[in-house]
């Protein structure tokens, strides 16, 4: 036996029901790494029967941001260099952290890994998401404000200024990852958005690569889609909007098909493009391909529909359904969202999305 394997057996000695996420964090190894040993321990006839294996739920890792999202809407003409009233509203934001928890809502097992600061708006972000969200890898950090962002909002609803304090993600380092490795390698897939430095997310993707752990990128917006690296290999879906595909892509014009045919040639599996009304456009490496078109409907409110689209695919792939089907499932999560003028459904669950999927796309669609 190898020192690693005499370490294994003497927790398992101590906790026979240890499971390998366990171990794994005890040890600082992959849970990869981990079934390597244990599967030795078990040939060397050292382990008898599984006793330290416990289930563990079909678990999806969310890696990202998490803000605070502030509306300021003038009540009248903005005027400039002076006081203008306005009605602010206040929600929970960040691409990992909305996806999160939608998918804490629909009944999956969910963990998210972000940071706040120490402060009074990374508790209550905190408080909306746990309750539907594991957050016990989230780390707090002194001395930094928690993401916000703010729009201001004319009288009639267009954006005069957005405001974005996101320094604190500027903090992250692959130490910081690396720390957490083990219970991000235990998940059954591992959603990651690209708010994190670009070290980072190169170094997410090249474990998940190497560990065979499926991922999907969710780009945040244009400007930061180009954080990610050239090579692509270890993304198993990349879900973009228009504007994020043809940056990632490198064209300034063309059409969404061409954009996909370029993001696989970067070696991404799977490539899902949202176009808003236009409904979505998909495509992967085994040669499905084709498009949705969205249902014509009553927008409430836009916001958070790209994330609930991508809640909605990663509840379907997580739950052995078809690549169309998954998309499918997102577009009826986002079909949701729509029509509420809330970032996340506060009352979006399984029930509720099977019930708009049946309505919106039923297995003859």
């Amino acid at each position: 036996m190898n020192e690693k394997e005499k370490l294994i057996l003497e927790l398992i000695r101590k906790n026979p029901f240890i499971t390998q996420s366990k171990l794994a964090e005890e040890l600082d190894l992959s849970r990869s790494a981990v079934a390597g040993y244990i599967s030795s321990l078990t040939k060397q006839g050292k382990i008898i029967g599984r006793a330290y294996v416990l289930p563990e739920p079909s678990r999806i890792m969310c890696i990202g941001g998490a803000n605070v999202d502030r509306k300021a809407q003038a009540q009248s003409s903005v005027q400039f260099g002076t006081s203008n009233p306005v009605t602010i509203t206040q929600s929970c934001g960040g691409v990992a952290r909305n996806v999160a928890e939608n998918l804490g809502r629909l009944g999956s097992s969910v963990s998210l890994l972000t940071v706040v600061g120490d402060d009074q708006e990374g508790e209550w972000l905190l408080s909306i998401t746990s309750p539907y969200v594991d957050t016990s890898q989230t780390m707090k950090v002194e001395k930094m404000n928690t993401g916000t962002y703010t729009a201001v909002l004319d009288h009639d609803g267009e954006m005069v200024i957005a405001l974005a304090d996101m320094a604190i993600y500027d903090t992250v380092s692959q130490d910081f990852i690396q720390k957490r490795w083990s219970h991000i390698s235990s998940a059954s897939m591992v959603l990651l958005d690209t708010n994190f430095p670009s070290d980072v997310l190169q170094m997410v993707i090249e474990r998940c690569y190497q560990e065979k752990i499926p991922l999907c990128i969710a780009p945040v917006s244009a400007p930061k889609v180009k954080k990610l690296p050239a090579d692509l290999n270890g993304v198993t879906w990349l879900i973009a909007n228009k504007d994020e595909a043809m940056t990632l892509a490198g064209l300034e014009s063309g059409n969404v098909e061409e954009a996909c045919e370029k993001i696989l040639a970067l070696g991404a599996e799977n490539v899902i493009i949202t176009q808003g009304e236009k409904g979505i456009v998909y495509k992967n490496k085994k040669g499905e391909h084709g498009t949705i078109s969205a249902p014509k409907l009553k927008v409430i409110d836009a916001t958070g529909a790209g994330d609930s689209f991508t809640s909605g695919f990663l509840y379907g792939m997580n739950n052995g359904e078809s690549f169309e089907k998954a998309c499918k499932l997102g577009m009826s999560c986002s079909i949701i969202a729509l029509q509420t003028k809330e970032t996340v459904c506060t009352q979006l669950n399984e029930h509720l999305l099977n019930q708009t999927y049946k309505q919106y796309f039923s297995e003859e669609a």
